[in-house]
């Protein structure tokens, strides 16, 4: 097992470890699920709380040929990391944002609206080096995205017209499902004919795409149709379901690859009757042992998930007794004993019987995405078997 992260010699606090195995074998996963097209594999928002640079590389050396981000800052630091030998899509800009520092990067860019447009334009201008451009349309998602009829077709005839003047190449057409983790939504259909409907449209305006994509980690998994050229990849890729209703990690073939754990704290008997944590709104049923988990909401422990957060110490299920605080929480360990410095583990891939994601979101009243990409940068994340074994 080789480590990407420096470990010091002291125990931590507490670490997320990221098995960067897993990872990779999530990725060979989605693209056998992938029909054929290329697999774009997200690693926005520092790759879901996971560590954006290895997760970008494991992704690669398991066959992704796109990273996509939101925002340009995401894209310019895998650039800066050393990660220029692949393309990566950026598409969360705003007025003013750093078009130019993206073209010269060799950034994909996506654009929405005409202003986006017109400042890109000016940028590849003032580089000198054309912009790789990707339209995105609004099929019914209601955020990001272009809308269809007049819209669409100004965006479209004043993006071709860039093209012709060489400033831009329109290297995409795409878009996003709302409801793709939802089976049967009617919303499904509707915006794949809309999306069709409006690739048609550039296409015969004489728009030639290198890639056209709508499907997400959802769609990729289970809507087959959807695939075009690209799919994008974004928490199945960390091995958690999109939705429970898709089935678990393990029924889509998928393996979690963040294991939260943490050093105990203190362990101390106390007597019945003791009010724990703020507002005490546990107190203690009878003489007991409590342990002190020095994890907190400053560590990105949902708050909400106060009272009824899963824990594995010593091989048992607890549960957090009373409030979550910024930096601790308290389990009531019912006379049991474990030491001080022992561990307790919060989620991971549920192998030993510990906790998931999905069981924190339950308890949080929220979805696993939250829960892990959540997790704060007081927390090490601790990336292992980096490379191929065998």
């Amino acid at each position: 097992m080789s480590e990407t992260a420096f470990l010091p010699s002291a125990p931590l606090r507490a670490r997320a470890e990221i098995d960067l195995a897993a990872l990779r074998a999530n990725v060979r996963t989605l693209r056998e699920k992938a029909s054929g097209a290329a697999v774009m594999a997200v690693v926005k928002s520092d790759a879901y709380g996971h560590g954006a640079v290895p997760c970008a590389r494991a992704a690669l050396a398991a066959g992704a040929t796109w990273l996509g981000t939101a925002t340009p800052e995401e894209a310019l630091a895998l650039r800066a990391a050393g990660l220029n030998d692949v393309r990566i899509l950026c598409w969360l800009w705003t007025p003013g944002g750093p078009w130019r520092e993206a073209i010269e990067a060799d950034v994909d860019v996506s654009v929405s609206a005409m202003w986006a447009l017109r400042e890109v334009t000016a940028a590849a201008r003032q580089a000198g080096t054309p912009a790789r451009v990707q339209l995105k349309a609004d099929t019914g998602l209601g955020r990001g995205g272009c809308q269809p009829g007049a819209d669409w077709a100004e965006l479209v005839a004043e993006a071709l017209r860039a093209e012709r003047e060489g400033l831009i190449r329109i290297t995409g057409l795409w878009s996003h499902f709302a409801c793709a983790d939802e089976p049967g939504h009617p919303s499904i259909a509707a915006q794949l004919t809309r999306f069709r409907e409006m690739l048609a449209y550039a296409e015969q305006q004489g728009v030639r795409p290198e890639v056209r994509h709508i499907a997400n980690s959802p769609a990729t998994l289970t809507l087959p149709e959807t695939h075009f050229d690209l799919v994008r990849t974004g928490i199945a890729v960390y091995g958690i379901s999109p939705a429970p209703e898709l089935g678990t990690p393990a029924e889509l073939g998928l393996r979690p690859v963040m294991t939260l754990s943490a050093s105990l704290a203190l362990v101390k008997h106390v007597p019945g009757g003791h009010g724990i944590s703020y507002g005490h709104h546990y107190t203690t049923p009878g003489d007991t042992t409590l342990a002190l988990v020095p994890v907190g909401y400053a560590d990105g422990i949902p708050r909400h998930a106060s009272g009824a957060g899963p824990v594995l110490i010593g091989g048992k299920w607890r549960t957090v007794a009373g409030r979550i605080a910024m930096d601790q929480f308290v389990v009531d360990l019912g006379g049991d004993e474990p030491s001080a410095g022992d561990e307790a583990v919060l989620f991971g891939p549920g192998d030993r019987g510990e906790p998931t994601a999905q069981d924190w979101a339950q308890a949080a009243g929220t979805i696993a995405y939250e829960i892990v990409t959540r997790i704060g940068s007081r927390v090490p994340r601790v990336h292992v078997n980096g490379e191929e074994q065998g």
